[in-house]
């Protein structure tokens, strides 16, 4: 029976649940804690599956093949690794994908259908209908056409928005304008009534959405932030939500988790804030299919689609 060692920043009650249930789903493997194992057993473990591990506990196993996350986002291991010959794994998982994709749904209706403002209005106690645009007139772009937006975008497009993204590669889509580079996304973005932010977080995207870029939007376009606060610079959207250029933005993740009580963005009215809420792992899905990745690296010594490390993804 093979040992493989589960690493966790989480609560140990958490922590519990995830053992129990990976454990489970891997019946001829035995799942230990960093704690459990001696440092002798350490070197013959090839696989880690962690959740915010604190790169002290991973260094403690030399011989690893590989990593396995619980998360779709990496960034944080990406330094971890990328000068050692273990690969890295993210989180693929349909239902992830399948959330991420009901959530883009949910608030880009919310926009659509002036939520935000009808909220204050009757906080104003004040009776007054808005203008509503139809899906069909509604532009929405998508930045990022990974496992997550990809289904995002399908998923907009049945309610028939007319949807757009940028990736990085070039992409085939059936009704979906895909557009490329520096002079792709400036193009885009100026024909962007709701953007929508999936990008992952690597030394190319941190602070990507600036001043020039976010001042391409037209006046009055929305924002929706679902991947990382830092592919954001904050500063340059309160200052474009200020001067009316940005009418209202949904974020969901911020440079630094939790929002401090004492920030100014809970109370700025053209802000909606989520806790990090857009699409949370379910503990079931997820299971099954990191089981799935490491019974075929067992039979077929085959890992997983893993992270180009210099690319951050």
């Amino acid at each position: 029976m093979n040992n493989i060692v589960f690493i966790s920043g989480s609560e140990s009650a958490t922590k519990s649940q995830w053992l129990a249930e990976i454990q489970k789903q891997l019946i001829n493997e035995t799942i230990r804690l960093p704690e459990e194992i001696s440092d002798s057993q350490a070197k013959h473990i090839d696989i880690a599956i962690v959740a915010n591990p604190d790169p002290s506990d991973l260094a403690r196993f030399p011989n690893l093949v590989w990593i396995q996350s619980l998360w779709a986002g990496v960034e944080r291991l990406v330094g971890d690794v990328i000068d050692k010959p273990v690969k890295l794994v993210k989180l693929n998982d349909p239902q992830l994908a399948k959330t991420m994709a009901e959530s883009v749904l949910a608030w880009t209706l919310y926009l659509q259908r002036n939520m935000p403002e009808y909220a204050q209005q009757q906080v104003n106690k004040q009776w007054r209908q808005l203008p509503c645009i139809t899906s069909a007139e509604l532009r929405v772009s998508v930045l990022g056409a990974g496992a997550l937006g990809i289904t995002a975008l399908n998923t907009l497009k049945k309610l028939d928005y007319q949807v757009s993204c940028w990736s990085r590669t070039a992409k085939q889509f059936d009704g979906i304008k895909n557009y490329l580079g520096s002079a792709g996304l400036h193009t885009m973005l100026s024909k962007t009534d709701i953007l929508i932010n999936l990008l992952p977080l690597t030394p190319e995207t941190y602070h990507l959405l600036g001043k020039e870029l976010l001042s391409n939007l037209p006046k009055g376009a929305k924002l929706i932030n679902f991947s990382r606060g830092a592919v954001i610079d904050t500063k340059a959207l309160l200052n474009l939500l200020e001067n009316g250029h940005i009418a209202h933005a949904v974020l969901d993740v911020f440079e630094h988790e939790p929002l401090a009580p004492t920030d100014a963005i809970w109370t700025n009215p053209n802000i909606t804030v989520l806790p990090h809420i857009s699409a949370p792992t379910n503990m079931l899905s997820a299971a099954k299919v990191i089981a799935k990745n490491i019974l075929m690296y067992r039979e077929n010594n085959v890992i997983p689609n893993y992270v180009d490390v210099k690319q951050g993804y």
